[in-house]
C-alpha cells in the first residue's frame, strides 16, 4: 500500500496540489494507526494528511475516486449486473456461490487461482490478480491508441485461454459432482456471464489507466493529446471541456458551405455568353458574363448511433450535431439503436448537455436494446423519407455493427439517389470494417463519402472533405 500512496501523491503533484515528503510521512503514520479496512476513514486520513488548501479538496476527491475506486467499482458492478441478468436476489446469488464452492471442494483436479476466484466470486482476489497483471504488462506505460495491445497483454498475462478451458471442464464435470439439471443450467449461465464480465472489467481497467495518463498532460499539450485520443476513451469531463472545440468544428462545417454558396451565387465565367455579348467590341471582352446559378438553402439530415458500443463517441458526436443544428436553419436530427427517434425539437428546447443526456438516457428511444442498423434505416425510410430531397446532405454517424441482422442496404441506395450526397462517419478503426457483425462493406457502395472518425483530428479532416 505504501507504493500506492506514493504513486497517488505523484498524481496529486502533477495536478497542481503541493504534496511534500513530510506530508507523505504523515499519511503513512495515519494509516499505521487507523488501518485501511474502513474505506471512509482511509479517504479522510489521506485527505487530512495530504491536502492543506480547501481549494484542492475537489481535485483530491476526483483523483481519489479514479485511483482507488475505479477497478473496485467496476468489479462490484459486475456482480450487480449479473444478478439482474440472471434474475437472482442477493440471497439466491450467495446460495449459488456456496453451491459452486461445495463443488470446487469436491473437485479432484487443480484449477488456476483466477479460475477459482471467478467461480467462487472471490472479488478481492480477482482485483489483486488484475492489478498484478496490469503491473506485469506495464499497463500504465501503454498509451491510448494501443488498447488492443493492452487487452492482448492482459489476456496473455492472466492466461485467459487456459481459464476458459478450465471453466468448460468444470461445467462438464458438474453432473459427476452431483448437480441436478437445473443447477447445471444455472451455473453454466453464471460461468458465461463471468467470462463476459471479466472481459468488460479488463477493458474498464485499461480505460482507467489511460485516464490516469491523462493527468500527466496539461495546456496545449493536453489539447493536442485529446485531439489524437479516441472518442471512446474520453471522460465525461473531457467531453464537456471540448464543447468549445465542437462549436468551432461546426462553424468550420458551416463556413465551408458559405464559401461554396457565395461561389454558386456569383457564378462561373461563361465563355460563350461573354463572346456573344462582346461581338460589338470586336471580340474584346469588355463585359464579362457569369453563368447565374440558383441559390439553394442547404438542408442537413443527421442519423446518430447511440448504442453502447460507441456510447462515448456518440456523446461527443451529439454535441457536434447539436452545434450544427444551432448554426444551420434547416437541420433534422435523429438518434437510433434499433428504433429511431427525432431529437430536433429536443435540441432546440434544451441546453446542450441536458439535451445530450436526455437523448442518451432513453427519453426518445429504447437505448437498452441491441443495435440494428437495418431496422433503424427501414423505420426512417417508412416514416421520414420525405425529409430527403435533392438539396439534402444526409449524414450518418455510427459503427455499422448490426448484430447479424438484415442490413437493409437498399434504404441507403434509395436515399443516395434522392439526396445531394450521403456521408458516413465511423468512430471505429477502418481495419475492423466488415469483420464480425460489421456491415460497412454492404453500406459503403451507397455512400458518397465514408471516413474513419475516431478522434478530433480525423473529424477535422473529414469535414474538410465534405462538399455540401
Amino acid at each position: 500500500m505504501d507504493d500506492r500512496i506514493v504513486e497517488f501523491s505523484n498524481i496529486l503533484r502533477r495536478n497542481g496540489i503541493r504534496v511534500s515528503l513530510s506530508e507523505n510521512m504523515d499519511a503513512f503514520r495515519a494509516l499505521d494507526l487507523l488501518g485501511i479496512e474502513d474505506f471512509a476513514l482511509f479517504r479522510n486520513a489521506l485527505r487530512s494528511a495530504l491536502i492543506k488548501r480547501s481549494i484542492d479538496i475537489k481535485t483530491f476527491e476526483e483523483l481519489f475516486d479514479l485511483f482507488f475506486l475505479g477497478l473496485g467499482e467496476s468489479i462490484k458492478e459486475s456482480d450487480r449486473r449479473m444478478m439482474v441478468e440472471m434474475g437472482l436476489t442477493p440471497k439466491a446469488f450467495q446460495d449459488m456461490l456456496e453451491k459452486i464452492q461445495g463443488f470446487l471442494d469436491r473437485l479432484d483436479r487443480d484449477l488456476s487461482v483466477l479460475t477459482r476466484a471467478l467461480l467462487s466470486g472471490d472479488m478481492g482476489r480477482l482485483e489483486r490478480l488484475l492489478r498484478e497483471a496490469a503491473s506485469e504488462v506495464r499497463l500504465a506505460e501503454i498509451h491510448d491508441g494501443a488498447q488492443i495491445t493492452a487487452f492482448s497483454g492482459m489476456a496473455f498475462q492472466l492466461g485467459l485461454r487456459g481459464v476458459q478451458e478450465e471453466l468448460e471442464g468444470f461445467q462438464a464435470m458438474l453432473a459427476q459432482l452431483g448437480a441436478d439439471s437445473e443447477t447445471i443450467e444455472k451455473i453454466s449461465r453464471y460461468v458465461d456471464h463471468r467470462l463476459r464480465e471479466l472481459a468488460r472489467i479488463i477493458r474498464d481497467l485499461i480505460k482507467q489507466e489511460f485516464r490516469k495518463n491523462d493527468m500527466d498532460t496539461s495546456g496545449r499539450e493536453r489539447l493536442e493529446y485529446l485531439s489524437q485520443k479516441s472518442f471512446s476513451y474520453y471522460t465525461e469531463e473531457e467531453i464537456r471541456r471540448m464543447n468549445e472545440i465542437v462549436v468551432r468544428l461546426a462553424r468550420r462545417f458551416k463556413n465551408l458551405l458559405s464559401v461554396r454558396r457565395r461561389n454558386a451565387h456569383r457564378g462561373r465565367f461563361d465563355v460563350k455568353d461573354t463572346l456573344r455579348k462582346n461581338l460589338q467590341y470586336g471580340g474584346v471582352p469588355f463585359q464579362i458574363q457569369l453563368d447565374r446559378r440558383k441559390r439553394e438553402k442547404p438542408q442537413v439530415v443527421i442519423l446518430c448511433d447511440i448504442s453502447d458500443s460507441v456510447l462515448n463517441a456518440s456523446r461527443f458526436m451529439l454535441q457536434f450535431v447539436y452545434s450544427l443544428q444551432e448554426l444551420y436553419s434547416k437541420v433534422r436530427s435523429f438518434v437510433f439503436v434499433s428504433d429511431i427517434g427525432e431529437v430536433t425539437q429536443l435540441f432546440e428546447e434544451n441546453e446542450i448537455h441536458q439535451a445530450v443526456d436526455m437523448a442518451l438516457k432513453g427519453e426518445v428511444i429504447d437505448v437498452y436494446c441491441h443495435s440494428n442498423f437495418g431496422r433503424a434505416f427501414e423505420a426512417f425510410y417508412q416514416e421520414y423519407q420525405s425529409a430527403v430531397t435533392g438539396k439534402t446532405t444526409f449524414l450518418i454517424i455510427g459503427d455499422g455493427r448490426n448484430n447479424y441482422n438484415s442490413p437493409n442496404e437498399w434504404v441507403l441506395k434509395e436515399i443516395q439517389q434522392k439526396a445531394k450526397q450521403l456521408i458516413w462517419l465511423n468512430p471505429e478503426s477502418r481495419l475492423t470494417w466488415g469483420l464480425g457483425d460489421s456491415e460497412m462493406t454492404q453500406y459503403i457502395p451507397y455512400c458518397d463519402v465514408v471516413e474513419e472518425c475516431r478522434n478530433m483530428n480525423q473529424l477535422y479532416r473529414a469535414i474538410d472533405q465534405i462538399l455540401i
